[in-house]
């Protein structure tokens, strides 16, 4: 039970992340063409998100040894306490400076199975995941949007376990991670209408974790100069090991975002 509690919660650092992608979102979001300046020739956006990704690869925490985790989204879901997920960028012609910021808080609790040691076993994590990244678009006409992307990620992770009962009645220990990674690439839009359009990206970099991967694919519908939805598919990569940390895995679903522009 312990070791499932405590996969579910190293989730929390993929739910962040979501990384560069997902501020890239609204970069590639809208066509140069649809977006509304302000007097001073700059477009701003934010757009909160939800991604309802499910979880597969190796984690573990405490030193113990790595478990195998394939857990879906409902499985995380289940021990979700609170989610904030959201994104932004200011442009200025083909300069755009863009944001992304997940925080999680996840935590769950089982019975021992001889209620020696202890009797209940509770684990609780906080996880934070924020980008800062700058992209130059390198391709532009009426239709579709090029640029190229790279910026910082900084991840932290954060696993408490309290034990309940037992001989070690009121212990508690707790495991930490906190690691920055550069990352680059590409995201473009493509305009099939006024109010359709397409988007993807594809970034990877490395630093803290031996490599950090996300890629994904939207369509969006933007209702007027001001409000757009958009759905899509995303796939987010990690491969971090350091002091008995380990994750190494691999977050996909879809994701749904409203964004507002100003």
């Amino acid at each position: 039970m312990q070791a499932r509690l405590l996969t579910i919660a190293t989730m929390a650092c993929f739910l962040l992340v979501g990384g560069a992608s997902a501020a890239d979102l609204k970069s590639a979001m809208t066509p140069e063409v649809q977006e509304t300046e302000t007097g001073g020739g700059w477009t701003f956006s934010f757009a909160p998100y939800f991604w309802a990704a499910g979880l597969k690869g190796d984690v573990a925490s405490f030193g113990l040894p790595e478990a195998h985790i394939d857990a879906s989204f409902g499985d995380i879901f289940d021990h979700l306490e609170f989610a904030a997920m959201a994104m932004g960028e200011a442009r200025y012609g083909p300069y755009s400076v863009f944001g992304d910021v997940i925080y999680t808080k996840i935590s769950g609790q089982g019975a021992t199975p001889r209620g020696i040691v202890a009797s209940d076993v509770s684990v609780s994590a906080e996880t934070f995941a924020g980008l800062l990244g700058v992209g130059y678009t390198i391709f532009e006409d009426s239709a579709a949007r090029l640029d190229v992307a790279g910026g910082a990620r900084i991840w932290s992770a954060e696993n408490e376990v309290s034990f309940s009962g037992g001989i070690l009645d009121g212990r508690s220990a707790t495991d930490d991670a906190t690691w920055v990674d550069a990352v680059a690439g590409l995201r473009g839009t493509y305009s099939i209408s006024p109010e359709i359009y397409l988007t993807g990206w594809g970034l990877v970099g490395a630093g803290g974790a031996d490599v950090d991967w996300d890629v994904a694919a939207a369509i969006g519908y933007q209702f007027n100069e001001t409000i757009s939805a958009l759905a899509g598919y995303r796939a987010l990569g990690v491969d971090y090991s350091k002091d008995g940390f380990v994750f190494d895995a691999v977050q996909q679903g879809p994701i749904l975002t409203l964004e507002v522009r100003f």
